[in-house]
């Protein structure tokens, strides 16, 4: 019976050895790497929580992997227009929109959609004033 039990867990720690050299629970696939850079979006014009008039311009930053035709931004649902800056190879790219002139009296959330070889979004809140 020892003879078998021994011959069992040798069995057993082959497998699991074998398991963990094809990186069983790291994400990885026989050694390829997946990767996911979503775009970032940075220096936001108004600032966070500002309060700004309807109608107001605002701008961002959209980080240098984001495919500038793929950028869409809603004002609290409501379609935003968006006027995206040239891009140059491994540079951000700006973007310049102006709030949607029938949102008064609220806050609203800049809403920012983009694609890089993932999506990505993110935004800022604004109070905007009758």
């Amino acid at each position: 019976m020892t003879l078998n039990n021994g011959f069992a867990m040798l069995i057993l720690m082959l497998v699991a050895t074998d398991a963990m050299a094809y990186g069983v629970g790291d994400n990885s696939r026989s050694g390829s790497v997946n990767t996911c850079t979503k775009p970032r979006f940075t220096d936001f014009i108004p600032e966070d929580k500002a309060e700004v008039q309807p109608g107001s311009s605002f701008s961002f930053r959209a980080s240098g992997n984001t495919h500038p035709e793929t950028i869409k931004v809603t004002v609290k649902g409501v379609p935003a227009t968006i006027e995206v800056g040239s891009k140059i190879t491994g540079s951000s790219v700006s973007v310049h929109g102006t709030l949607p002139a029938e949102l008064k009296g609220t806050y609203a959330k800049i809403v920012i959609d983009a694609q890089s070889n993932c999506k990505g979004s993110g935004g800022w809140l604004v109070k905007i004033t009758d």
